[in-house]
């Protein structure tokens, strides 16, 4: 029997907010049962350039609007189905996205059921899926290099000219 491979590719969104806190969505119990947290995100369409998938399942999932402030990673990994289905290859666009507008609120039938901003140390509590505790590391990371780049920062010279 020959089983079937896919490839799918998807876009997540890694926001943060001026506090420093990391906006992660619940996974909805009738897709993955356990309360695992992702990022928002998702597939792309057929033909749909992924800066616009990622910014479409940011508003779905979370209400978010969003602009994409850079690539954060592209990460793939092969997953077989346990029940004999196949394998897939799964790619995964991370970009850095800024909220800049909407309103928080839950998906209505959708693959997650409910979306939350937390500080990284909770975040890190959570039972996260292995693209978000990969996030939350990108975020970290993120967090440190702002923090170091302000410390090199010159210090502007005094009155007295030196």
């Amino acid at each position: 029997m020959t089983r079937a491979e896919r490839t799918r590719v998807a876009a997540y969104a890694l926001s943060t907010d001026d506090a420093g806190r990391i906006l992660l969505c619940r996974i909805a119990p009738s897709v993955a049962p356990g309360e695992i947290w992702t990022l928002p995100g998702g597939g792309l369409d057929f033909g749909e350039p992924p800066e616009v998938a990622v910014l479409r399942e940011l508003a779905e999932e979370s209400g978010y609007e969003g602009e994409i402030v850079g690539l954060a990673d592209v990460t793939d990994r092969v997953v077989t189905d346990s029940e004999g289905g196949g394998r897939m290859h799964a790619i995964r666009i991370v970009y850095r996205v800024r909220v800049t507008g909407g309103e928080l609120r839950d998906e209505v039938d959708g693959s997650t059921d409910t979306c939350a901003w937390f500080t990284l140390d909770d975040a890190s509590r959570l039972n996260l899926g292995g693209l978000a505790q990969h996030a939350v590391s990108l975020a970290e990371a993120g967090a440190r290099a702002d923090t170091s780049v302000m410390a090199e920062e010159p210090a502007a010279p005094d009155d007295t000219g030196s």
